[in-house]
Parts: structure tokens; sequence; C-alpha cells
């Protein structure tokens, strides 16, 4: 099973759909809220690709995927179930 990890904040309404598609791909993540946490965020920006400090920003297996739109797009395109396999 592979390793899910999303960098959010409490009420992101794209934090929220995010983690609306991994649930209903009922993938299982480790979530962390940094609402505020600039430490937090600095380190997210850190293990990123391309220095994004928007959230959420999520991981699969220390691959960085992106943010909510670039998760869905992945899912449109049908290779999000195939990251979430290889990753496995």
């Amino acid at each position: 099973m592979p390793k899910v990890e999303i960098y959010t904040w409490r009420f992101c309404p794209f934090c929220i759909r995010a983690k609306q598609l991994l649930d209903r791909k009922g993938v299982t993540y480790t979530e962390y809220v940094i609402d505020g946490d600039e430490d937090a965020r600095d380190a997210m920006v850190a293990r990123g690709s391309d220095g994004r400090r928007s959230v959420p920003q999520t991981f699969i297996d220390d691959t960085h995927v992106g943010g909510c739109d670039d998760l869905y797009a992945l899912e449109r395109q049908g290779r999000l179930d195939a990251l979430l396999a290889v990753a496995s």
C-alpha cells in the first residue's frame, strides 16, 4: 500500500475536495493540518518539487503530486489509480 501524505488547512475548500477524492478511492493517508504553522509550511515546501506554498500539497511515496487541481487532473486522465498502484 502506498504512503500518501497531504498537507492541509482545516477549512480550506480545496483541501476538503482533495481529501474527498482520496476518500472516494479508499486511500489511507496521513494528513498534516498546518493552519498558521509557518515552520510546517516551510517543511512542506522543502519536500515539494516546485516551491509551492499553497495547500493542499500531496505526496505519494515521497513523490510530490501537487495540489487539488493536480489530483483531479490525474484522475481525469486516468493516471491517479496507476500512480497509486505503482507506488504500492
